[in-house]
């Protein structure tokens, strides 16, 4: 008797498919409650103050960090209420699940489009200096921004 590996390929597929649908459930209530912390004190008061000067500042300059000293207060209650920041975990990214990673990439595009002069590949750049990110996370990144055509 030969063994025909289709009904255990079909078997696989399935299995694989369910996994995938667990995790995009997990990733949209992730997106539902992206930053929402944002939208109380302390921090709503604050980034209602800067978020409209930011938007003229370039990521990583010089009065981008300045931004960050007059935030320090909404970004302190903020990291520690949203695990996508590497801020949030005492490791950094090295603490981080998948889930964690797939948001702060699409947090990080989302950023750049509120700046005038934002771009997704800089702020990878910046960010894997500032984070201490490995090229390989960095090239999964940059092979995404290509995929997505940004």
């Amino acid at each position: 008797m030969s063994y025909d590996s289709r009904k255990d390929t079909l078997q696989h597929i399935e299995r694989v498919n369910e996994l995938l649908l667990m995790a995009a459930k997990r990733l949209l209530i992730r997106g539902k409650k992206h930053d929402a912390s944002k939208l109380k004190s302390p921090e709503k008061e604050i980034f209602d103050k800067y978020t409209p000067l930011l938007k003229g500042s370039t990521y990583g300059s010089k009065d981008y960090e300045e931004f960050f000293t007059l935030l320090k207060t909404a970004l302190d209650h903020h990291y520690l209420h949203n695990s996508h920041h590497p801020e949030n975990h005492e490791n950094g990214i090295n603490d981080f699940d998948l889930f964690d990673l797939v948001e702060m990439f699409f947090d990080w595009k989302a950023a750049t489009e509120r700046h005038t002069d934002g771009d997704i590949r800089k702020s990878i750049e910046i960010n894997k200096d500032r984070f201490g990110m490995s090229e390989q996370i960095c090239q999964i990144f940059r092979n995404t921004v290509d995929k997505l055509g940004w």
